[in-house]
């Protein structure tokens, strides 16, 4: 039976008067906001070296020593660090500290024009290298657990696989191994982001880097927010308005928005790299893809290997990360899938509680 017109009405106005004193509460709580009070990346760490615009940190200890071997975050060019320490109750950090782990980290800082000329190489044979070496210096052991991310699990496989003797265990979360591994998935919506870059024409990718030096921050965060055009859409005039005058939740989505904006440009020539040879040429699955004269062998790691993926990211496809079970060397070597995007994977509340049981259990297993 239809609602009554006046009845309707008035239930319009209600929602109306509601709504209006919801977004005026809201706007309060906006007004008292500044932006160092939206702090990601806030976890305390010292500064331990330092090379050119890339620092490596040393997190200060919040429970007593459980795993001994050290373990080195190495997150990606693209992105910030900053999404595995987003806020105290939403940080792969500050959950590993408390569950006593010896927590170090790679910062790249922002890299400009005049590291046009930064390859992969550079990354993983000089910068990781030298900070694998500084970690065994300050602690005393000869070999560390790599934790890579995203693109940052790419280098430290390649790390992991040039040199062996140096890497205890090696952790990947959300990392690409075969690139090509979503051709023939039928949910295509998760490989959008590998069929774009499959379709760049070479000399597209060359004209950009050669223009600007790099590949822009903006213009991989443009490309990005169109993988899902609706909730780029909606999350500023839907989504915000929902949770404008709760504080907590407001303050979430804020440093989720800091860390999105905080996007560095991406080095020119190992920009090419990413693109060309891996992305479009999938030389690392492959047993093609060179670094430093030598070519990466998949089958070179030996060592422990934990690799965690998400079973609803959309940039990173489950089968482009299942792919290294079959290609490595060890015998050691467990996958676990998680119903999660790419981002909710370390920033949901519902993931913290699994991950973070997951990973410093594997850990104590193999810390002999």
């Amino acid at each position: 039976m239809t609602e009554p017109r006046e009845t309707a009405f008035n239930s319009f106005l209600k929602d109306f008067a509601e709504n209006v004193g919801k977004f005026h509460k809201g706007m309060e709580v906006l007004a008292g906001i500044r932006d160092e009070n939206v702090d990601v990346g806030a976890t305390p760490k010292t500064l331990v070296m330092r090379r050119d615009k890339v620092e490596l940190f040393r997190y200060e200890p919040t429970a007593k020593r459980a795993v001994e071997t050290p373990v080195l975050i190495v997150y990606g060019l693209m992105g910030r660090y900053t999404m595995a320490d987003l806020q105290p109750d939403r940080s792969l950090v500050r959950s590993l500290l408390a569950k006593g782990i010896d927590l170090w980290l790679i910062d790249w800082g922002k890299p400009g024009r005049a590291e046009r000329w930064l390859t992969m190489d550079d990354y993983v044979d000089d910068y990781i290298h030298e900070a694998v070496h500084r970690i065994c210096r300050e602690t005393g052991h000869d070999k560390v657990t790599l934790l890579g991310i995203c693109q940052g699990g790419v280098f430290t496989t390649c790390y992991a696989a040039l040199h062996p003797e140096k890497v205890k265990n090696l952790v990947l979360t959300i990392t690409p191994i075969d690139f090509h591994a979503d051709i023939d998935d039928p949910a295509a919506i998760q490989g959008l982001l590998n069929i774009w870059m499959r379709s760049l024409a070479p000399e597209d990718i060359d004209r950009m880097v050669d223009a600007l030096g790099v590949i822009p921050g903006e213009f991989m965060s443009s490309i990005f927010s169109l993988m899902r055009p609706m909730d780029s859409l909606t999350k500023y005039n839907v989504d915000l308005f929902r949770i404008v005058d709760d504080k907590d939740r407001l303050m979430t989505f804020l440093r989720m928005e800091k860390w999105l904006a905080d996007r560095p440009d991406h080095p020119g020539a190992a920009g090419r790299q990413w693109l060309k040879e891996l992305y479009q040429e999938n030389r690392l699955v492959e047993d093609r893809f060179e670094l430093s004269g030598r070519i990466v062998h998949l089958r070179a790691i030996d060592m422990p290997v934990l690799n965690i993926f998400a079973l609803n990211d959309h940039i990173i496809p489950p089968a482009c990360s299942k792919a290294l079970g079959g290609k490595i060397g060890s015998t050691d070597y467990k996958e676990v899938p998680l119903p999660y995007g790419h981002v909710g994977l370390f920033v949901s509340s519902n993931s913290q509680d699994k991950l973070i049981k997951i990973i410093p259990e594997w850990l104590r297993a193999r810390d002999s």
